[in-house]
Parts: structure tokens; C-alpha cells; sequence
């Protein structure tokens, strides 16, 4: 008996698992293309996602290096075998793929292929990818081997689990987009308030000055020193929405570079202390550094525009097999059972909603004149 089923079994189990763990649309298409190559032990491996208009939005290989792939040229359109794939949403298993009527050739410097395997990656009925393989490694020194029929029910599970996922990542994208919108449609409105408030009080306090300057000079100079101040704390808000409204760098920075930078900047930009320490901290999936960024961004908007703190530290630390991210200022402080006003006010409840989100959870510490402590705590894996 052939203990194929098994080993496949663990193969496909293993691949799946890669796949979940990823939420970027690009990220599951090469680990998907990479776990069907492995999987099915074959030289080549590609995933096109296409578009409307005959070619591909998206195209991802494996077993091709980077400089085959600028070799090769432009993406390829919907043509022959790939084309059929698409048109009919049915699977392709060929002994040798330069051999059918379908096939079209391919550029000059693309890699020579034989046996193919491929089939549509399907969300109900709709077709929103191709996933295929070629030239099976064989262990025969006279090859021959090609793709079999155990391998085309593999990669028809592969396949399953694949739309899924690439269907979770388009959605949690899609959201991600549209909390980014909203994060600075709230931004841009609040800017416009501060900022419109100040350059409203530095008009009238500059045409103060203007009318005193001849008749009452000391009293000029002292409106024409407000002036300054209006103008220095306009420039603060200024910074600082730029600072919230620049993309997080997450993807390239990790969560304590890009932490470590945004407190920098906000350090500079307001009068208050902004401190930040990290321990112990290894990277944390996707979903839990968003939410522990965005939870650390509102809760520094808060100490920094209507606590009248002085100090703000953050921290971010290893807690048993949790991450603890917590903010603290020496600001006004608030009373935490006037839980519905403070809440709103403060955005504790979008906090707690992305604590929640990612399996963690969301403290707030403070009284009148004692200063604020957010902790959110997520756990590990």
C-alpha cells in the first residue's frame, strides 16, 4: 500500500495552515503558489488573478528567479490553455503542454515546460484566479513521470482552501481600507477645527496689534508676542495631523521601528514629553500590530490634545505569553465611571472594538487630577 495518501494528507494540512496565517492579498498568493509547487513536487509553479480586460491584474511565480522573470518580459494575457482554463473553469492535466492545439508559445527567455497540471480557483461560481504547475520532478533518471490523477485531487483541495483565503485577504484589505478613510476623514476634521481655530485667533490678535502699534506700542508688543504663540501652536497641529495622516510603514518597519518613529515625531511636535520603551518584543502577527499601532495612536491623540499632559510614556513588553502595550500620561485624568461620556469622548469604544478584534483586551486606568494609564493586552500564539 502507498503511503502517498498520508504523506499528501499532512502536505496539504501543512499548506493550509501557511495560507491562514497570512491576511495581504499578495502574501497568500506566493504562499499558495509556493505550497502547490511543494506539495506537488513540481519545478513550476504560477497563480494568475485576472482582470477585465484579457490579462492579469495579478500574476505571482515560483521556481522562477527574478532575473528569469524580467527576462521573460510583460505579464501574460488570457490566451490559449490559460484562456480555456478561465473560459470554461475546468481543470487541465497534460502529458506535455507544447503538444496541444491550444498552446501559443511562449517569449524567449521563459523556461521549457512539459507535463502541466492546472485549474481554476473558484468563489461559488465565480472564477477569480488559475493556479497551475509544470514539470513534475521526477526521481527516474528517464523522466516521464508527469502530473497524476492523486495530484489533481491534492490541488483541487489546495485550491478550495485557496479561494478562501484569497477571499479573506480581499475582504480584510477591503476593511482595512475603508477604517484608513474613515481614520482620516476624522483626522481631516479635526484639523480643520484646530487649526481653523487658531489662525482665527491669530487674525484678530495680529489686527490688535496693527491698531495699537502707534498708539499704545507696549501693548502691541505684547499682542504681537501672542501672535507667535498662536502661530507656534498652529504649526504643532499641523505636524502632528501630518504625522497621523502618513501611512504606518508597518509591512517594511515591523511595530516597534514604526512605533519608535511616530513617538519621535510626535516628541518633536509638542511641548509634552513622549517617551517610548520596548522589551522582549518579537513580531506579532499582521492583524494584532495594526490594532495595537491604532490603539497607541488614539490614545496619544488623547493624552497629547485634551489631557494637558506634560509626560506621556509608552511601552510595549512582554507580559508571560502576551504583549502589553500600554500609554500613560500625568494629564487631567477623568472619572472611569462616567464610562458613556469618557468613552465617546475618547474613542475608548473603537479601542476596546480592536482590542476585541484580535483576541485581546482593553484596560483604562485614571481619576481627576491623577493622569490616565490605556493597557491593551494581546496574546501570544
Amino acid at each position: 500500500m502507498s503511503h502517498r495518501p498520508s504523506s499528501g494528507l499532512a502536505a496539504v494540512s501543512t499548506a493550509l495552515l501557511a495560507m491562514s496565517r497570512h491576511l495581504e492579498v499578495r502574501d497568500v498568493l506566493k504562499t499558495i503558489v509556493a505550497s502547490a509547487r511543494e506539495l506537488l513536487d513540481a519545478e513550476y509553479a504560477a497563480l494568475g488573478v485576472p482582470d477585465d480586460h484579457g490579462g492579469f491584474a495579478q500574476f505571482v511565480v515560483d521556481g522562477v528567479t527574478d532575473a528569469q522573470w524580467k527576462a521573460i518580459g510583460p505579464l501574460p494575457r488570457q490566451h490559449g490553455i490559460l484562456a480555456a482554463m478561465l473560459r470554461d473553469a475546468k481543470t487541465e492535466r497534460l502529458a506535455d503542454v507544447r503538444k496541444d492545439p491550444r498552446f501559443e508559445g511562449w517569449p524567449a527567455a521563459h523556461p521549457d515546460m512539459s507535463d502541466f497540471l492546472g485549474l481554476p480557483v473558484k468563489d461559488g461560481e465565480e472564477t477569480i484566479g488559475a493556479l497551475f504547475l509544470a514539470n513534475k520532478r521526477c526521481p527516474k533518471p528517464q523522466g516521464g513521470c508527469g502530473f497524476t490523477e492523486e495530484d489533481e485531487e491534492l490541488l483541487s483541495i489546495l485550491a478550495q482552501h485557496a479561494a478562501i483565503a484569497l477571499t479573506n485577504a480581499r475582504l480584510y484589505e477591503r476593511s482595512r481600507e475603508l477604517t484608513i478613510a474613515e481614520e482620516r476623514s476624522r483626522l481631516a476634521h479635526e484639523l480643520h477645527d484646530a487649526v481653523s481655530q487658531k489662525l482665527f485667533s491669530l487674525r484678530l490678535t495680529a489686527q490688535a496689534a496693527a491698531a495699537l502699534v502707534d498708539r499704545d506700542p507696549a501693548r502691541a508688543k505684547g499682542e504681537l508676542q501672542q501672535v507667535a504663540v498662536l502661530a507656534a501652536e498652529a504649526a504643532d497641529e499641523l505636524r502632528a495631523a501630518v504625522v497621523e495622516l502618513r501611512p504606518a510603514a508597518l509591512d517594511e518597519d515591523g511595530l516597534v521601528n514604526t512605533l519608535r518613529t511616530h513617538i519621535q515625531v510626535l516628541d518633536r511636535a509638542h511641548s509634552a514629553k513622549v517617551t517610548f520603551d520596548s522589551r522582549g518584543i518579537r513580531a506579532l502577527p499582521a492583524a494584532q500590530e495594526e490594532a495595537l499601532l491604532r490603539v497607541a495612536q488614539e490614545a496619544l491623540h488623547n493624552a497629547l490634545r485634551h489631557s494637558g499632559a506634560g509626560e506621556v510614556d509608552v511601552a510595549l513588553v512582554r507580559r508571560g505569553q502576551g504583549t502589553v502595550l500600554s500609554i500613560t500620561d500625568n494629564g487631567n485624568g477623568f472619572e472611569p465611571r462616567a464610562v458613556r461620556r469618557a468613552g465617546r469622548h475618547l474613542g475608548l469604544v473603537s479601542m476596546r472594538d480592536r482590542a476585541s478584534g484580535v483576541g485581546g483586551r482593553l484596560t483604562v486606568q485614571s481619576a481627576p487630577g491623577k493622569g490616565t494609564t490605556i493597557e491593551m493586552e494581546v496574546p501570544g500564539g
